[in-house]
């Protein structure tokens, strides 16, 4: 499960998305081009330490944007170039929120997700009054009993795709949501709008 505190966050994660969308070429995102958030989830780091959280963006030209962020209590030895933002966190403090893919701990759930056909975390309030209602939902299409884990990433990105090789076979995370699939097992995700194919096990 994901432990989710009632909080004030300076940007907000919307903010944030806006002013770096913008410097990303696959985005087509302009500056000052106001984003949406549609469906968002999330998963659920073993070790407890680090936010894992898919958000699907919609553009005002109407496309609908991938973009998974980590969010750490320090900064991320030797992933500056992943960096979205520095947020305060009104419960957490200071927080260090990067492109997650960049991060071997996205890398580490979403590949384990995929090969055992997991799914997104179930979302708990910090103060134990239950669970907050899913905005997303996502599944994996494998049926392995486990899969390995991944402590390193090396992290390409062409087009509307970002490669991520792990040791243990590459992730492709489909920048532009809908676009074409290559061949594996996925990880979709469904939202209250729509839905569609956001990584492939390769």
């Amino acid at each position: 499960m994901a432990i989710i505190h009632e909080a004030v966050l300076r940007p907000s994660k919307a903010e944030a998305l806006a002013v770096w969308l913008p410097l990303q070429p696959w985005s087509g995102v302009t500056p000052g081009e106001a984003v949406e958030v549609v469906g968002r989830f999330r998963f659920d780091d073993p070790a407890g330490e680090v936010g894992v959280e898919t958000i699907v963006v919609r553009t005002g030209s109407g496309r609908l944007l991938h973009a998974p962020l980590t969010y750490r209590a320090a900064p991320l030895r030797g992933a500056d170039a992943f960096l979205v933002t520095e947020m305060d966190h009104s419960v957490l403090g200071r927080r260090w929120v990067y492109d997650a893919t960049g991060d071997p701990v996205y890398a580490d759930v979403v590949r384990r997700a995929i090969a055992t056909g997991g799914h997104e975390a179930e979302l708990e309030r910090a103060d134990g009054a239950g669970s907050f209602d899913k905005e997303a939902t996502a599944v994996g299409s494998g049926s392995a009993p486990s899969s390995p884990t991944v402590t390193a990433v090396d992290t390409r990105t062409e087009e509307g795709e970002t490669t991520i090789a792990t040791g243990h076979g590459e992730l492709v995370v489909l920048r532009v949501v809908g676009s074409p699939v290559p061949s594996g097992e996925t990880l979709r995700a469904t939202w209250a709008t729509g839905s569609g194919v956001l990584v492939v096990l390769v």
